[in-house]
């Protein structure tokens, strides 16, 4: 894959990647009961991982740091990052097991996770790393920088503030929230939350109302997404709404990740935010029809035709 030019801006995904087990079921379990698949698969996720693809897949140059193991899962997750064309320079390895995520999907298409995030617990990318270039020696200024909430708030508070002195664009998706009360937005351009992790953040019941309180928090922009509503946008020109065509799910687990890495990946491409933000919650239509997480993202092809304009030669 060609490098970028000096002046186009590279989505820098700073996150976890992981090896992800899908099971298939008629219903989730109750608490302490046992049910049989109906079927299931294996195969790469990871917030961050599916977000770098994501965003590869509108086109962007994309370069994901993050942390594998040191177990045979390390080269299986190696193997299917640089499939999707992805610089890999910042991706360390790490004594031990690779993350994982086990994913329960019912026959709505609704979904309980659980992951492993020991490696992405334990990296920093502005630390110094055998092999790997830190994050500080190639991120530019323009470039943007897409996290989750998988590492630590200390590290990912440490990169947001480094991204915006730097001059760089930054989105942070905050999932999963878990020390949520401890989160600030003061470094963060674009906030990506869906509604229950917006009301959690604010105490508000109504997405509008709870962006507004993000907004009042730091954040320049808030996103919030709605599932089968689409998404609301809000910033210093108020509350927009964008709708979701009616689709059938099948799995919607990976389509918050498919929302991020889109909008992120057409942003770098000099898309206006609204109509990325429109294709993106088309792509997450798409996604949720399919299974799995990033095996449910659509193909280039599939995306290029989601936004009325091209924000830049694709050939």
């Amino acid at each position: 894959m060609a490098g970028p030019g000096p002046s186009t801006p590279v989505v820098h995904v700073v996150g976890n990647a992981a090896l992800d087990t899908t099971f298939r079921l008629a219903r989730l379990p109750m608490p302490g009961e046992t049910l049989n698949a109906a079927g299931g698969g294996q195969g790469l996720g990871g917030k961050g991982a599916n977000q770098a693809a994501a965003a590869a897949r509108t086109g962007a140059p994309v370069a994901f740091h993050g942390a594998v193991g040191s177990d045979e899962a390390a080269a299986t997750i190696r193997d299917r990052l640089a499939a999707e064309g992805l610089n890999l320079d910042g991706l360390i390895e790490a004594e031990g097991a690779s993350d994982r995520s086990v994913i329960l999907v019912e026959a709505g298409g609704e979904n309980a996770i659980v992951s492993l995030v020991e490696r992405a617990r334990g990296f920093d990318p502005l630390a110094d790393a055998p092999g790997a270039p830190r994050l500080a020696s190639r991120l530019r200024g323009g470039d943007l920088l897409l996290m989750q909430g998988n590492l630590p708030l200390a590290v990912s508070h440490r990169c947001l503030a480094f991204a915006r002195h730097r001059g760089a664009v930054t989105i942070l998706n905050a999932s999963p929230l878990g020390e949520s009360d401890d989160w600030h937005f003061g470094d963060v351009d674009w906030l990506v939350v869906n509604a229950g992790e917006a009301e959690t953040l604010t105490g508000a019941r109504d997405p509008g109302e709870a962006a507004r309180r993000l907004l009042g928090r730091g954040a320049v922009h808030v996103v919030v997404s709605l599932g089968a509503g689409g998404a609301l946008m809000a910033g210093g020109n108020g509350v927009r709404r964008f709708p979701a065509a009616a689709v059938t799910p099948l799995d919607t687990s990976g389509a918050g990740d498919v929302l991020c890495g889109v909008f992120t990946g057409l942003l770098a491409q000099g898309e206006a935010s609204g109509p990325a933000l429109a294709a993106a919650i088309a792509a997450a239509g798409i996604a949720v029809t399919r299974p799995g997480t990033l095996a449910a993202c659509p193909t280039p092809a599939e995306i290029a035709v989601l936004f009325p304009s091209t924000p830049k030669d694709r050939s």
